[in-house]
């Protein structure tokens, strides 16, 4: 089906949220191309009549209280014994009693409390146990002393589904140390752009591999389906997520829009979902992302009729942290349209729980929420609960493994841990065999990651972020240059340590290993408008020029090996030119000495351990090649490329000039026809930050419409009868440094219809951190209700690459009570417009003052 122009007109006029009408089309023809029946549990009839005598016991609040899920920093055991939640989680950096280095003994005493208040039927009548679900995403990361495996990226290159499993295995035996039943992993994204910033949380481009991983970890978490074990004593639950389409946004931005047809949606971006649900994964999470404009918390078509109905999955679907919020006509407080779409638990971090409580349980009595929909949830995680044995475990202090303090970081996890860095490793530069290292080599260790282990462990590393944490934090794990020390010092030779790349007084190394690379971050703070290395900030670069033009008292070079932590390929061909050897490290975890193993000779000057990482993604040729929609340009190096020891291939200076015929757009929309993603519109009355959605909007006195102008609702109208902010803004910030701010200006098309005398019209940009200055326009236009296209250079706001790099909003007005204003096609772009009113830096710089 084709759209005629009135029709895409009609589709892009409803918003960035509505999807394109020829995209909702679905038919039975389009469902028969997903695979059928995949799941491996075959009816059966004692499992479902024991669910039906619990259902029909079961009032219709006491079903709610099953599909709310709050964090445990936002509600108290009381509040477990009133309501009796059917789970809960922690998020990245909760922990019991907020003591980040809390024990195994301490996690299950929680889970114990929680457990029993829930089991407490003298008040309802009725027990039904809880589950505690985690991120142990790349081992049990929020707690203190875990084993930390490397990130998906590296086990994507080490090309092993029998290691998958065991990492798997070893995970689920940490987890269930802390009395925790329930595993939000494994991640199955096809990473399309790079850009993106979970993309280390993607295995490979490979759709196969990534059927086979989820296959791997499932199996390996869960125990195999028909086995005594399946489910039970080292076993817990596993999550295949973010169903489905999250690593296929437009311009790689998180929480955006993946516009591809169905046909490649099966092919690419579901085959990790086929392998988890063959190996008979229990639950299922809900992307924040949208498919051709639908939000996937509100697509029935993919939850109910695609994953339920065609796969057979007959688990729960649990949402993402608020992710129903962002369906249209829902917030973190109310959302039926989920549950109804086929999400069958809210996740409601923060104060939400309890207004969303109290919204769906009227929703229910209402018919919003149909009876048989919220049955069909309930009886979903019912079914879970039992499979998984929790009606008849004991509480959470009694089962197997709970409070073992020694299954946190042991011995054969971090063995484990240590073989799948050194499988992980990729070596792309080897010239002049300059690895491996001698065993008996004096070695300086330059750069901030090579004794770094938050560096190297990357982001879900005892905090969501992986930031604001210590070596200190990571008892038991081993940074690179540790490793390098210890695997020296057996061969009879040195290491030391100098992190700015200065040479100790009086050491004269015969070789260089320079640690270096990306800081940590997660999910949306980690998106990138380009793939340059330390774009604007060249401190690696600088170290590695300087470390290269020392001479030895021989009159040459250092050997140059760099050891590149990273969550992705990245274009850094001046950095691997000065490189002899170049090894992409990924994101190891917590066992650095790994990377000695395969860096370092034996003392017979063989490889200790070879090179067999090969390259899960392909490596950018230049800084603005996404890897998707460029899929058949030539890279730097080829998905699967990496070198063995065996190998002496000589890589030739690479072309250290960006193609700036690949440059990315020099246009980004913010508001044009619709609201374009990742950016959302909110407006601040200075108590609270509201998320506004739909045609018409009213808080109090403030008021948002969508208004007509040259096509169908194509404008928004603010009318502000108390002082009041408005933004459209993301919960990530956004980096755009490829703008400069000398030439590039924020466009945008505004009627003032009224500002009272002496009133402020303040705009400016909002940044992670500071962010240039707000500037006063009121005395630019005037309040008569004519249209004008406005360009304000980036210049006025006093914005430089720091404040570019990290952009929350890039249009925030600030206007006086009673202004009325309406807004549309607001955009940064190059400029310059002849017909717009170009507003003058030195004049307002003059006029406030600056």
């Amino acid at each position: 089906m084709k759209l005629n122009r009135i029709s895409l007109l009609l589709a892009l006029s409803l918003g960035a949220s509505a999807p394109l009408l020829a995209d909702t089309m679905h038919d039975s023809l389009q469902l028969e191309r997903w695979p059928a029946k995949v799941s491996p549990f075959k009816p059966d009839a004692a499992l479902e009549a024991r669910i039906d005598a619990l259902l029909s016991t079961m009032t219709v609040a006491q079903k709610v209280a099953q599909v709310i899920q709050p964090e445990i920093r936002d509600f108290t055991v009381e509040d477990m014994r009133r309501y009796g939640f059917g789970s809960y989680l922690n998020g990245g950096g909760a922990f019991p009693g907020n003591n980040a280095r809390a024990t195994a003994a301490d996690w299950v005493a929680l889970a114990d409390k929680l457990h029993q208040a829930a089991m407490d039927s003298s008040e309802d009548g009725i027990a039904i146990p809880p589950i505690w679900g985690t991120d142990a995403v790349h081992g049990h990361g929020n707690v203190f002393g875990a084993t930390l495996f490397p990130h998906n990226i590296g086990l994507g290159a080490a090309r092993d589904p029998g290691l998958i499993a065991d990492i798997a295995r070893a995970t689920a035996k940490e987890v269930r140390a802390t009395g925790i039943d329930w595993v939000f992993a494994p991640t199955v994204a096809m990473v399309e752009d790079l850009r993106w910033g979970r993309s280390y949380e993607g295995y490979a481009r490979d759709p196969q591999l990534i059927r086979d991983y989820g296959h791997a970890f499932v199996e390996g978490m869960q125990g195999k389906v028909g086995d005594s074990s399946w489910l039970q004593g080292n076993h817990t639950i596993a999550t295949v997520k973010h169903f489905i389409g999250d690593g296929g946004t437009q311009d790689g931005n998180d929480r955006g829009d993946t516009r591809i047809d169905e046909q490649t949606l099966i092919e690419r971006h579901a085959q990790g979902y086929v392998g988890a649900v063959a190996a008979g994964v229990q639950t299922v999470m809900a992307s924040f992302n949208s498919w051709n404009g639908e939000k996937l918390h509100g697509s029935r078509y993919l939850l109910t009729e695609v994953l339920k109905n065609r796969l057979g999955f007959d688990g729960l679907v649990v949402g993402d942290w608020l992710g129903h919020a962002f369906v249209p006509g829902c917030d973190g407080t109310s959302c039926p349209a989920a549950i109804n779409a086929g999400v069958d638990i809210l996740m409601a971090p923060g104060d939400a729980w309890k207004p969303l409580y109290d919204n769906t349980l009227a929703q229910a009595q209402s018919g919003d929420i149909p009876a048989a929909r919220l049955d069909d949830a309930v009886r979903r995680i019912l079914r879970v609960k039992i499979r998984g044995g929790l009606f008849d475990a004991p509480s959470p202090a009694k089962r197997l493994l709970a409070g073992e303090q020694q299954q946190i970081g042991s011995e054969a996890h971090r063995a484990l841990a240590r073989q799948a860095v050194r499988q992980s490793l990729v070596l792309l530069k080897n010239n002049d065999q300059t690895l491996p290292i001698a065993a008996n080599a004096k070695v300086l260790v330059i750069g901030d990651g090579a004794d770094n282990i938050p560096k190297q462990s990357g982001g879900w590393s005892m905090t969501w972020q992986g930031t604001e944490v210590q070596n200190q934090d990571f008892p038991g794990a081993t940074s690179i240059f540790a490793g390098l020390v210890a695997g020296l010092k057996a061969g009879g030779g040195e290491a030391r340590l100098s992190v700015d790349g200065t040479v100790p007084d009086g050491f004269e190394p015969d070789l260089v290993v320079a640690v270096y690379g990306e800081d940590p971050y997660a999910e949306g703070n980690g998106d990138r408008d380009n793939l340059e290395y330390q774009r604007g900030d060249k401190r690696d670069l600088a170290m590695l020029r300087a470390i290269k033009a020392i001479k030895t008292t021989k009159g040459t070079g250092l050997p140059l090996v760099s050891v590149f932590l990273s969550g992705r390929p990245l274009w850094m061909n001046p950095e691997i030119n000065l490189s002899d050897a170049f090894v992409a490290a990924w994101l190891p975890g917590t066992e650095g000495a790994g990377v000695a193993d395969v860096l370092l000779a034996t003392q017979d000057g063989k490889p200790g351990f070879d090179f067999s990482g090969r390259l899960p993604f392909p490596w950018p040729a230049t800084p603005f090649d996404d890897g998707y929609a460029k899929r058949d340009s030539e890279p730097l190096f080829a998905q699967g490329e990496g070198l063995a020891y065996a190998n002496q291939r000589q890589l030739a200076k690479l072309d250290e000039l960006q193609n700036k015929l690949n440059a990315a757009p020099a246009r980004l929309p913010i508001f044009d026809l619709a609201i374009k993603a990742p950016w959302r519109l909110t407006v601040n009355d200075g108590q609270k930050l509201h998320s506004v959605s739909g045609g018409i909007w009213q808080q109090d006195a403030l008021s948002v419409r969508s208004v007509n102008w040259q096509v169908q609702e194509d404008a928004r109208r603010f009318s502000f009868g108390a002082p009041a902010t408005l933004s459209f803004r993301d919960d990530f910030p956004m980096d755009l440094r490829r703008f400069d701010p000398q030439t590039a200006v924020l466009s945008f098309s505004m009627a003032l219809q009224s500002l009272p005398e002496g009133g402020a019209l303040t705009l400016s940009m909002a940044c992670e951190k500071s962010c240039g200055r707000a500037v006063d326009i009121a005395g630019h236009t005037r309040a008569d209700g004519q249209w004008r296209q406005f360009e304000m250079p980036l210049r006025c706001l006093a914005l430089g690459a720091n404040e570019l790099a990290q952009v929350l909003s890039p249009m925030t007005l600030t206007l006086s009570q009673g202004g009325t204003l309406t807004l549309a096609r607001i955009a940064i772009e190059a400029g310059s417009n002849s017909e717009a009113v170009r507003l003058d830096c030195d004049a307002i710089a003059a006029a406030q003052g600056q």
